[in-house]
């Protein structure tokens, strides 16, 4: 009988899942969402097989404030052991957003372990408690499935010390206050996409943009990682989809100081309304809507968005001695063909030279045979990457 593995990202509404097959290789068995899971909303589940039909799609029950989370998770764990084809389930990987500086690689869960992770809760206070509950409930309703925590904070200990450091005195740096660099399994997974797919290429110096919903940038040099956009938290850097990107500390200041507002007026200034919505004058936070609008604050924020995509390159390649290949990821990254045209039109400095047919085509290969610094569109896949960990934790695979 084969093994299967689960992979829970969860979040504070909403908790996507995939289920891996092991036998012969790491195959998709089915994936899906439960959506919905706030106070006051009936939860939504939803789930396709591995030919991407739609195999399940209903509501499930409100169950009672605190107990909610657990129930649900309850539910999707009997599920999914009802549509393993054979297989049996042996081990869940969970995507965890902060791995602080103790945690350089993934690692099995213990009570030690969980102890840790909400011991980092104050550095991701809106993401931690909610990669952790699911661990949390695992651990007490099914003590037999062997359970890993992936972080998205791994992939960058090995950036170089100065990228690193905040200008802030060094108390704070003790504290754990420091540029940490996110979305590091998305960066890990076209590392190693990349030495199939070009393995010179992966050799070099990269500029790797993960361009989704949430946006950063990550510069690599033999596979590992250097610096990347995103420091303290998952705000900084690139302008997002309702996040601000990099802000003068003056202007959160000036928020307090002149309109009065407080820390959660803030936090969702900073997360919430700002970014591609908010520049775009509350048009939409969706790239492909703007694209299409013919409103001056749409185009305005799409402007934005690419100018410090742009910008940043030049950052990481200095950062990295120069630049061989750029990569584009994620959901803008690999589908926008009209964002990566702008994005290296604005990067043509550096000599790289798009081939329109194959930019249209989505590549992978998005340059001339000629261009110097070549140029590629690579889907990411953070699930097969957490299960790749989970399986060798696990089973030694």
């Amino acid at each position: 009988m084969s093994d299967a593995i689960l992979v829970i990202n969860a979040g504070s509404s909403s908790s996507k899942f995939s289920v891996f097959g092991t036998e012969g290789g790491l195959h998709m068995i089915t994936k899906g969402q439960v959506e919905g899971i706030g106070v006051g909303i009936q939860p939504h589940f939803s789930a396709t097989n591995a030919a991407g039909e739609t195999v399940a799609d209903e509501l499930w029950p409100s169950f009672e404030v605190g107990k909610r989370h657990s129930s649900l998770l309850r539910l999707l764990i009997d599920w999914i052991e009802g549509h393993l084809n054979g297989a049996t389930l042996r081990a869940v990987g969970h995507r965890v957003v902060h791995g602080g500086s103790g945690f350089a690689a993934p690692v099995v869960v213990t009570p030690d372990v969980i102890d840790e992770l909400n011991g980092l809760i104050p550095l991701a206070p809106l993401h931690q408690p909610h990669n952790i509950g699911p661990i949390a409930t695992l651990h007490d309703l099914h003590p037999d499935l062997q359970q890993v925590a992936c972080f998205d904070t791994a992939f960058h200990t090995t950036k170089r010390n100065e990228a690193s450091l905040l200008g802030l005195p060094r108390k704070y740096l003790d504290a754990g206050v420091r540029r940490y660099g996110f979305h590091g399994l998305s960066y890990e997974y076209i590392a190693h996409a990349l030495t199939e797919i070009a393995p010179d290429v992966a050799k070099g110096r990269v500029v790797i943009a993960h361009l989704g919903s949430g946006a950063s940038m990550c510069a690599i040099k033999d596979g590992k990682s250097v610096d990347s956009s995103m420091g303290f938290t998952a705000v900084d850097g690139l302008m997002m989809g309702t996040r601000t990107g990099s802000l003068d500390p003056g202007v959160v200041l000036h928020m307090v100081q002149a309109e009065g507002m407080d820390g959660k007026a803030l936090e969702k200034l900073l997360y919430k309304d700002s970014g591609l919505l908010g520049v775009s004058g509350g048009i939409s936070n969706d790239m492909r809507v703007l694209l299409e609008s013919d409103d001056p604050n749409a185009r305005e924020a799409v402007d934005l968005f690419v100018y410090r995509i742009a910008k940043e390159i030049g950052a990481l390649a200095m950062a990295i001695g120069g630049i061989d290949a750029l990569v584009f990821t994620a959901g803008i990254g690999e589908h926008s063909a009209e964002i990566r045209k702008r994005v290296i039109e604005q990067a043509a400095w550096m000599g790289i030279t798009l081939s329109p047919a194959a930019n249209d085509t989505h590549g992978p290969c998005l340059t001339t045979p000629d261009s110097p610094v070549s140029a590629w569109a690579i889907p990411t896949n953070e699930e097969l990457m957490i299960a790749r960990h989970t399986q060798a934790l696990i089973f030694g695979a």
